[in-house]
């Protein structure tokens, strides 16, 4: 098994590196009818991009045009695989060329020569976050369908930094910095990401992602639960550490009676089971949590060793961002999509 390919029906496969000249990838089972033109991706692919001048994102500059190259004709899905392309246009591989022999913390450059005994050196490579810009054209596609039937994706940031938001104007979060769902947090966040930024280092934060109008009944029993599946999609991303879906690590700490969400007629009168019971859905809003861990390229001086297995110490070159948030955010949002699409089909229900 390779592990570049996403889903059962609804299935993505990505290719690509960091410092290749292109990243792309093949969506097959999309069902053939669904509009879909090259702009309505773009605008997922747009709040993921680099070099959006928020404070402490990367310098580098990519416009991530995506191309679409099947399986699309005059504006619809015609059933058939969708391939698609997008351009690396701004590397800068000579940023790696002295530590191209040494092993970054927090990075994957130890397992990956472990695994393969060969590394692209460049960025990180195949491991490197910028591999999940495909995700994002394979998410916009899923919301395409999804949306359809009134199924929404949005996302907000919860916490960055170790500081939390305070107010939940969660539909206003996608058109602030950071997803911040309080307009009062974000010059807060952006001190902390400046600060963090001046000493050499980076944050974390945790990410809500939330689904609207998923209907009840998706999901498999047992083994392919809806929730197992979700979890499994959203670690899949490479800077997440921790998931959690409705109260999440809480429910340990509650008592049966109070973690229980009663039901009455008009419906639950809670949701702390994050609209999901047993792996299937409840027809409530589905609630993750993704805990994501600070990016590991900073600038002070670590130690770690090299290929020869000697000690050495090492900063990070290169154009990096702070904190993989908000461009993680879609990223977040479209292995959702992906997953709730998948889940769609398998449950017959159609385009």
């Amino acid at each position: 098994m390779s592990g570049n390919t996403f889903g059962r029906l609804f299935r993505l496969t990505t290719f690509g590196e960091s410092h290749g000249p292109a990243l792309g990838g093949v969506i097959d089972g999309c069902p053939a009818g669904l509009p879909l033109t090259e702009e309505m991706i773009q605008q997922g692919l747009d709040k993921r991009r680099p070099g959006q001048g928020t404070p402490g994102s990367t310098a580098r500059k990519e416009p991530d045009a995506v191309r679409l190259l099947s399986g699309v004709f005059e504006g619809v899905t015609t059933g058939t695989p969708i391939g698609f392309v997008i351009e690396n246009k701004d590397q800068r591989s000579r940023d790696y060329s002295d530590i191209k022999d040494i092993f970054r913390p927090g990075h994957a450059d130890f397992t990956y020569q472990a695994k393969y005994g060969v590394r692209d050196y460049r960025g990180g490579g195949r491991a490197s976050a910028r591999e999940t810009a495909a995700r994002v054209v394979g998410g916009e596609v899923a919301r395409q369908l999804l949306a359809r039937h009134g199924v929404l994706v949005s996302s907000y940031t919860k916490e960055l930094g170790d500081i939390p938001a305070q107010c939940m104007d969660i539909p206003g979060a996608p058109s602030r910095p950071f997803y911040a769902p309080d307009d009062y947090v974000v010059d807060i966040w952006e001190d902390r990401v400046r600060l963090v930024h001046a000493e050499g280092d980076s944050v974390g934060g945790i990410v809500c992602v939330n689904a609207f109008g998923v209907p009840a009944g998706l999901g498999e029993p047992v083994f392919d639960k809806l929730d197992a599946r979700l979890a499994y999609a959203l670690m899949g991303v490479g800077a997440v550490k921790a998931v959690e879906i409705g109260e999440g690590i809480q429910a340990a700490r509650n008592y049966g009676s109070k973690n229980n969400d009663a039901m009455t007629p008009e419906g639950f009168a809670s949701n702390r089971a994050g609209g999901i019971l047993g792996g299937i859905s409840s027809g409530q809003m589905i609630v993750a949590r993704c805990a994501v861990k600070p990016i590991p390229s900073v600038g002070k001086e670590q130690q770690t060793v090299n290929t020869s297995g000697e000690a050495v110490t090492v900063r990070i070159p290169g154009r990096h961002d702070v904190c993989a948030i908000p461009r993680i955010n879609p990223v977040l949002e479209a292995m959702t999509l992906l997953t709730l699409a998948d889940f769609w089909l398998l449950s017959g229900r159609g385009v």
